[in-house]
């Protein structure tokens, strides 16, 4: 912490160039509702350099050093406005209110967004997933929204229940905070199967940010952070419409609609239906490739937009029901079959409210949350029964110290968690209630970004927890931003729904000894260097972070060939993660993007330093996005290559182990193309194209009930190419359209 200290009152002591930021609105006259404008230009009329405004309204310039210069905002079908903006204006945040421009002629502004983004003036390193980068990919649940990012992995747990889970630097999804809205969300029965609760076509943006995340979001970060941002009311479709089928035989429809109730309310619907009817066994193992099933989910939502206060609050329900197992064909009459079947609900319900005060930058805002969740579920004969009642409220006072450069939050938070698990003859129940309060100070200088933060939580079974957490961004260059983030985090772990996926084997399960919280150190940090290439901005990243655990549940899969064991950590357990990647776009119509990432995470199990299993310690990443002139036509290409990883010693049916422990390299391509005609999109595209499968992913597939039966080795698809068409339809609300 020392040389903590010393190194950001360094940073603070040198100067800098400057940067602005800001919002810009559209208006059609006094008695109508601004609107955030999308697609609006913020330029700098000698610098030549400007934004584009995102789905927000939000843009960000950072300054040349020949200052004064003449800042110009402009839109399609508004008066263009200027502003004179000198070094005195660093830092500042613009707010910004177009008029509607209705008796000239009709002007056609091109310009181009990229997808995917990383905003240069925010502290922390947080990487923006937009609308548009959604639809890259089938997208039809959070489970396949990454597949165009190299910065989280999706992996499937097992080879019979067809459940995901995403990992971050390596570490298990149970280690990265997942919110929605800012409100805590995939937390406790949910780890395991809420990705495919949340589908894609109500998802707006997704904000990443690796390595311990702002207080103010509680004290579970460990890995890093995904936050998921919803369409809003007042700016979605007035109506949406998704149909989507795959040779798999899934098939969904999604159905989105928002508007307006009045000057101040605004209402939206987001629903959801899947099913997946049709009986596959591709590799002839038995085995269903996937589980058949349904899925439905409904939110509602409304907001509230007043002079002194501002509200959201909704509700949010799910029925995910799934048969998996061996095929109807060896399902006789008399016999015994391997069955698997989960159910699983969810409903919940949340808000968020804000007051204003009349003192300039002082507001407060509380959020809150309250859901019940249960999961039922069979794995042959093991079965899980689990129940959870949880609420969530989070208070936050915003203050500033005299101008914006200095800036504070303080806040208390309150959780509070009932959760009742069996897995056959283990239980784990346990009521938690967890407050905190947390403390968090802003510096903003010309060159340095500077957060300091502190919480304070005490849990009723384990006691006081305290979590420090430093972050820092320092402008190098005009083009070039160093930051560095370094805080502890803290979770108490549900080994039972954790590992949910390790029932689908004989295995038997030991339970720990105790439980205690896991604890973890994390610190890193990135480099970013915008420049020129044929012309055109690109962007290099490159970051490194390292996670050290004081304390970790362990699962030992080796330890016994008859046995999972569960235990806290006695030893070292550790991650580190570099990635390395590059956005270019050399020709107008195209978008590239190259990633490589290496992982080295290893654990002590049994007194020696491992490289845990499941993880690659490789993985390369190409993207390309293309999109014609004309905007009809769009395209995108994605293929990643998986390097080796060590996989769990198992036994084999005839009473010796597995000799190869470790996966091969294998390659993922997928591709789409999508036409759009006015209201309407049409698109095809293709998963594993490559047909790369892994044989034999279920060990002893045909004695499911032996004591060598295991379908938790898998590490590869077990499907081929996974061929899948849809179509869009959607229509603006009123004001959008005249906009």
């Amino acid at each position: 912490m020392k040389y903590i200290i010393l190194t950001a009152l360094f940073l603070i002591s040198l100067s800098a160039t400057a940067q602005v930021k800001g919002v810009i609105y559209g208006s059609k006259g006094e008695k109508t509702k601004k609107t955030k404008l999308y697609g609006a230009k913020a330029r700098l009329l000698k610098g030549k350099i400007g934004d584009i405004t995102d789905e927000e309204g939000n843009f960000e310039l950072v300054l040349p050093k020949a200052l004064p210069d003449t800042l110009i905002f402009s839109a399609m079908g508004y008066y263009p406005d200027t502003i004179v903006v000198t070094k005195a204006d660093r830092y500042k945040s613009f707010v910004v209110t177009l008029y509607s421009d209705l008796i000239l002629p009709e002007i056609v502004v091109a310009y181009k967004k990229g997808s995917t983004s990383i905003s240069r003036l925010k502290t922390l390193a947080t990487e923006t997933l937009s609308a548009g980068e959604l639809r890259k990919a089938a997208c039809c649940n959070l489970s396949e929204s990454f597949e165009t990012n190299a910065s989280v992995d999706v992996n499937i747990t097992d080879a019979v229940s067809g459940a995901k889970k995403i990992q971050m630097m390596g570490l298990d999804g149970v280690y990265t905070q997942i919110q929605m809205e800012n409100i805590p969300y995939l937390r406790g029965l949910e780890t395991s199967f809420g990705l495919h609760s949340i589908p894609g076509t109500w998802i707006e943006s997704i904000q990443i940010t690796k390595g311990t995340g702002n207080v103010v979001n509680g004290y579970e970060s460990m890995a890093g952070l995904v936050n998921l941002e919803l369409k809003k009311p007042e700016e979605m479709e007035a109506l949406y419409l998704n149909v989507y089928t795959n040779a798999m035989g899934r098939t969904e429809l999604n159905f989105n609609s928002g508007f307006r109730m009045g000057e101040k309310w605004s209402s939206g619907w987001f629903a959801h239906a899947a099913a997946h009817p049709i009986e596959m066994d591709y590799n002839i193992d038995g085995f269903r490739d996937m589980p058949n099933g349904t899925n439905f989910a409904v939110l509602n939502r409304y907001n509230y937009e007043g002079e002194k206060m501002e509200a959201q609050f909704g509700v949010n329900a799910y029925w995910d029901n799934k048969i998996g197992g061996q095929v109807d064909a060896l399902r006789t009459a008399g016999n015994d079959f391997y069955n698997v079947t989960i159910d699983s609900r969810h409903i919940d319900a949340f808000g968020k409210t804000g007051f204003f005060f009349k003192k300039p930058g002082h507001s407060i805002g509380i959020v809150y949350n309250a859901k019940y969740q249960t999961v039922d579920t069979h794995f042959g004969p093991r079965v899980f029964n689990g129940t959870e009642r949880r609420g969530y409220i989070n208070a936050i006072y915003d203050g500033i110290i005299k101008t914006t450069d200095h800036k504070y939050k303080l806040g208390l938070n309150g959780v509070y968690s009932d959760i009742t698990q069996r897995m056959d003859s283990l239980r784990s129940d346990r009521i938690e209630i967890v407050p905190g309060a947390f403390g968090e100070y802003t510096l903003t200088t010309s060159r340095l970004s500077l957060v300091l933060g502190g919480r304070a939580d005490y849990h009723n079974i384990y006691g006081f927890q305290g979590a420090p957490r430093v972050h820092a961004k320092f402008k190098l260059t005009e083009y070039t931003d160093l930051r560095f983030t370094s805080g502890k985090g803290w979770r108490v772990p549900n080994y039972m729904i954790d590992n949910i996926s390790l029932l689908a084997t004989s295995q038997a399960w030991v339970a720990p000894d105790s439980l205690t919280p896991e604890i973890s150190w994390n610190m890193g940090g990135s480099i970013a260097q915008e420049f020129k290439l044929f012309k055109r901005k690109a962007t290099a990243v490159v970051d490194f972070y390292h996670t050290q655990f004081e304390n970790q549940m362990l699962v030992d899969r080796d330890v016994n060939a008859s046995q999972i064991v569960f235990g806290n950590l006695d030893g070292k357990s550790f991650s580190n993660s570099l990635q390395v990647e590059t956005m270019i776009t050399p020709w107008k119509t195209i978008d590239l993007r190259f990633a490589y990432k290496y992982l080295d995470v290893r654990a002590t199990y049994g007194g020696k330093l491992q490289q845990q299993v499941m993880v690659p310690k490789h993985r390369g990443f190409f993207n390309l996005g293309y999109k014609s002139r004309s905007k009809r036509w769009e395209f995108d290409l994605t293929c990643s290559v998986f390097g080796t990883a060590r996989l769990p010693q198992v036994e084999l049916p005839d009473g010796s182990e597995t000799v190869n422990n470790s996966s091969a390299v294998y390659p993922l391509l997928s591709a789409q193309i999508t036409h759009v005609k006015k209201a309407w999109e049409f698109y095809l595209g293709g998963e594993n194209l490559l047909n790369y499968r892994q044989t034999n992913p279920i060990i002893d597939a045909e004695n499911p009930f032996s004591e060598t039966f295991n379908a938790t080795r898998i590490w590869a698809p077990v499907f081929g190419p996974n061929v899948y068409f849809g179509v869009r339809f959607s229509i603006q609300q009123e004001e959008e359209k005249e906009n």
